[in-house]
C-alpha cells in the first residue's frame, strides 16, 4: 500500500494520463499509449520502494502484462492477475524505509 501511495504521490499525473489513454483506446491501447507507459516507468523507477516491487513482484506483473496482451478487448479478464500483483506489491517492505513510511501513512494528507 505504501508503494502504491508513493507511486501515486510522485507520479499521479503520469498514471492518470496513462489510465485515461488505456480507457479511451480499449483495442489499441498498447500502441496508442506506449509513450505514456514509458513516462510512468521513468517516473516510478526513481523510487526505491518501486524498484523493490519491480524486483520482488516481477513474475505476477509479467503474468498481468501477458494477460493484457492476450485480452486486449476484454481487460476485465485480467482481474485475478492484477490482484495477485497488488497483493505482492502491498507485501513489499524496505527495512530502512519502514518507519518512515509508517509515519507518513499516519499523516493526514489534504
Amino acid at each position: 500500500q505504501a508503494a502504491m501511495e508513493i507511486s501515486h504521490r510522485y507520479c499521479s499525473s503520469e498514471l492518470e494520463s496513462y489510465g485515461s489513454c488505456v480507457s479511451s483506446h480499449p483495442s489499441s491501447w498498447q500502441q496508442d499509449c506506449y509513450h505514456l507507459k514509458v513516462q510512468v516507468a521513468k517516473c516510478t523507477s526513481s523510487h526505491p520502494v518501486i524498484q523493490k516491487i519491480r524486483t520482488d513482484c516481477s513474475q505476477p506483473f509479467s503474468a498481468f502484462e501477458q494477460c493484457l496482451k492476450e485480452n486486449q478487448n476484454s481487460v476485465a479478464n485480467c482481474s485475478d492477475h492484477i490482484n495477485k500483483f497488488l497483493l505482492c506489491a502491498e507485501s513489499v517492505k524496505l527495512p530502512s524505509l519502514g518507519k518512515t513510511l509508517e509515519k507518513n501513512n499516519n499523516l493526514n494528507y489534504p
